[in-house]
């Protein structure tokens, strides 16, 4: 099953500003949720992004923060987003059923939402180089768990690559730049 940006939404978990800096490898992941912002931005694919409890957590991170649309944050007390009133209506009405899903923490909410998501009836579609938790055995274990109830893995580039479909486009000629 490959993506298709036409088909697909861009889900970004709770990277916010309290918990960010605890995270492994949270230079790279950022980077990468920021390269798949632009992507998606690029190819017209719908941008959600949750935080959790934003009092305590704060928002989220930049430069993250400055490429989500208007609108598209969703503040949530549930670690599984899914079970927050009217999110799982605000998606469905998106009418995409590819549910692209970066974040943190994998092991918790990440987790939690996408599991709940594809309980909902979505194809969830898990990028395992923007995923990430404080420790990177609990990373680990969540990708598995994750893996085994349904939930495809890729990567960042794998998304772009599928969402493109081709070469020679003017599309992908937008979104190189971000690729290289």
């Amino acid at each position: 099953m490959l993506l298709e940006s036409q088909r697909s939404v861009l889900l970004v978990v709770d990277v916010q500003k309290r918990l960010a800096p605890a995270i492994a490898g949270g230079e790279s992941l950022l980077d990468r949720i920021s390269t798949l912002l632009k992507a998606a931005a690029e190819l017209d694919v719908p941008i959600l992004a949750t935080e959790q409890y934003s009092k305590g957590l704060g928002t989220t991170v930049e430069p993250l923060a400055g490429l989500l649309p208007t609108g598209s944050v969703v503040e949530k007390i549930h670690f599984n987003a899914a079970n927050e009133p009217g999110f799982v209506e605000r998606v469905r009405g998106l009418d995409r059923p590819q549910i692209v899903v970066t974040g943190t923490e994998a092991h918790v909410c990440v987790l939690q939402t996408t599991l709940g998501l594809r309980a909902a009836g979505f194809d969830c579609f898990l990028v395992a180089d923007a995923v990430g938790s404080r420790d990177p055995e609990n990373r680990h274990v969540a990708m598995e768990r994750m893996r085994a109830n349904g939930v495809e893995i890729v990567t960042s580039e794998m998304v772009m690559f599928e969402w493109l479909r081709r070469g020679s486009t003017p599309a992908f000629k937008r979104v190189l730049p971000l690729i290289r």
